[in-house]
């Protein structure tokens, strides 16, 4: 009797669900053809790579065989990370890019396994400058550094 992977399964159920989402929303834009591509292109190739890995990595749940438990969830760190990314989501405009993306990136380094501080921000400060250098400075998008929000 073949047994299975959960673990397999559950991630490659993941990855085809969200490359099924996000390919289906690139279908709301304009896609084009190879030669002339339009927005929606290059999401909806990524969308369609994410759902084929997905698919291959069910099949290796199925040829496998029996794998290791699933294991304990990590609520705190699947918590913090999606509060991390809700905030950011929420405040960019309004606290501007670097408050919002200091305070997610210092939630998700709250997340890992290992206490302490000085970590979550070292990492929060260089992903900051990272992001205002590529963003801001090299790829010159309109997001104020600091918001309406903070009055000055």
């Amino acid at each position: 009797m073949q047994t299975r992977s959960i673990r397999d399964l559950l991630a490659g159920l993941l990855f085809a669900a969200f490359g099924l989402a996000f390919a289906l929303g690139a279908l709301a834009y304009e896609v084009g053809t190879p030669l002339n591509m339009g927005p929606g292109y290059f999401p909806l190739f990524l969308g369609g790579l994410l759902v084929a890995f997905g698919l291959a990595i069910i099949a290796k749940g199925f040829i496998a065989g029996e794998g290791e438990p699933v294991g304990r969830v990590p609520w705190k760190a699947l918590a913090l990370i999606t509060a991390a990314f809700l905030f950011f989501g929420l405040t960019v405009r309004g606290l501007g890019v670097v408050p919002s993306v200091f305070a997610a990136s210092l939630m998700a380094g709250f997340a890992g396994h290992r206490p302490g501080v000085i970590a979550p921000l070292v990492i929060a400060a260089g992903l900051t400058v990272a992001s205002v250098l590529i963003f801001i400075v090299a790829l010159q998008l309109r997001l104020p550094l600091l918001g309406s929000w903070i009055p000055l």
